[in-house]
């Protein structure tokens, strides 16, 4: 299975609505790893207020709000499922 790490932060209002949009956006083709970055010095440094940060296989999908046409992509990359040509079967 895919899996994507959405970089967040405690009491993240951002976090949390990128959080449930994705719930609803993959419907059980990825699962996403949250990765909270409070007091990991290198994580804080590296994305700092830059959060949420939602990543896949080392490439950024999406910062502060859910691009979810770059993650549909993504996900097509990553397993040749198509969710238009899915939902669109007769």
């Amino acid at each position: 299975m895919i899996t994507l790490t959405l970089y967040s932060r405690a009491d993240c209002h951002l976090c949390e609505v990128m959080a449930r949009e994705l719930d609803g956006l993959l419907q059980g083709r990825a699962r996403v790893e949250i990765v909270k970055i409070d007091g990991d010095p290198a994580l804080e440094r590296r994305y700092g207020l830059r959060i949420p940060v939602l990543t896949g296989a080392g490439e950024e999908l999406s910062c502060y709000r859910l691009d979810a046409a770059r993650v549909e992509r993504f996900l097509r990359s990553r397993s040749g499922f198509s969710r238009d040509r899915f939902l669109n079967r007769g």
